[in-house]
């Protein structure tokens, strides 16, 4: 089953069909008529709803991965371990050994065409980007295992680009908008009273990216590698295009959650050296927490990280389909509400 080059992929897997991202792009795909499948670890009842054909399994097992990949022309590959801290075996099991089974069982069963969800922080330098576009090299040392082991399984996504398995790869920053799991709730984290304590002033500026914005970057580039447009084998920044300062989008993305905060600058020397004495306290300690104090998140909290959207505009013909200011009144107005 290879669909037509015209209309589409015929059937489509979304590894993560039930995160963030994920669920978002399985509503799209469903929406427009495409027969959608999930590979998750546990079933998920917006799924069910909407319809999609769940598998379950680990992506690190290469037989549960070969029956969800079975019968598709095409994956779009969301599924990840994300964050900020933690030791690298989980990460590379997850995010390398995982990535690798996807493209054997794509290669094995004639998957037409493979979509990456990566990050923009496989290129984040210790001292951050300034708009950045997709030159930008893979620095020589991550802060972190979560970007370390995305950007190995990006170049592996993109070395895998051939005729018969058409590959991109597609890195989106700091996802939010209603339901989001990840960025909102670590600020919320971080407020004490009213005061929300992060590193800096807050003065840098950073891109975000609305998750249907990213969603709808995924779709574009699944249409044109399934058409054989030459955009294989390459990676694209997506966000929003509005980079602003941190502390602007922070109090405005709490107060949209009914959450009154004021920026409390917490010593920038101060906060790297907590960060590298948890960092090595929990190494000792063979702690496995995802969300901890590290020198990654300090850099995240204080450098810049925005990006020159030109390729991604250029080759996948991508605009935002939501706007900042309009992503957070919908986030306003949804504030409460179970995700859908």
């Amino acid at each position: 089953m290879t669909g037509d080059p015209a209309t589409g992929p015929a059937r489509v897997l979304v590894t993560g069909g039930s995160g963030f991202l994920g669920r978002e792009i399985c509503r799209r795909l469903v929406a427009r008529g495409t027969p959608t499948r999930s590979l998750t670890r546990r079933p998920s009842a917006a799924l069910e709803r909407l319809g999609v054909h769940q598998y379950h399994g680990d992506l690190a097992d290469p037989a549960a991965v070969a029956r969800s990949v079975a019968g598709c022309d095409a994956v779009i590959h969301t599924a990840a371990l994300a964050g900020v801290s933690g030791p690298t075996r989980p990460y590379w099991m997850t995010n390398v050994q995982g990535t690798n089974n996807v493209l054997d069982q794509c290669r094995a069963h004639a998957v037409r065409s493979l979509v990456y969800t990566s990050t923009a922080s496989v290129v984040l330098p210790p001292d951050g980007l300034r708009n950045a576009d997709e030159s930008a090299p893979y620095p020589a040392r991550h802060l972190a295992a979560y970007p370390w082991t995305k950007a190995r399984a990006e170049r592996l996504v993109l070395a895998a680009n051939r005729p018969s398995l058409a590959t991109c790869s597609l890195r989106p920053h700091l996802i939010w908008g209603p339901g989001d799991p990840h960025f909102l709730p670590a600020l919320r984290r971080a407020v004490r009273g009213r005061c929300l304590f992060l590193p800096g002033d807050g003065s840098n500026l950073v891109d975000t990216t609305h998750v249907r914005t990213a969603a709808h970057a995924h779709l574009l580039a699944l249409d044109l590698l399934h058409r054989r447009q030459p955009v294989g084998g390459r990676a694209y920044f997506i966000t929003q295009d509005d980079p602003r300062p941190l502390r602007i989008v922070a109090t405005l993305f709490l107060a949209a959650a009914g959450v009154r905060a004021t920026w409390c600058p917490v010593p920038v020397r101060l906060a790297r050296a907590a960060a590298a004495a948890h960092e090595t306290a929990a190494r000792l300690a063979r702690t496995t927490g995802t969300r901890e104090l590290s020198r990654f998140l300090v850099a995240e909290m204080v450098q810049p990280h925005w990006f020159d959207l030109s390729a991604a505009r250029h080759h996948l013909g991508f605009l935002p389909p939501v706007g900042f200011s309009d992503g957070l009144a919908e986030l306003t107005r949804t504030h409460g509400r179970p995700a859908p």
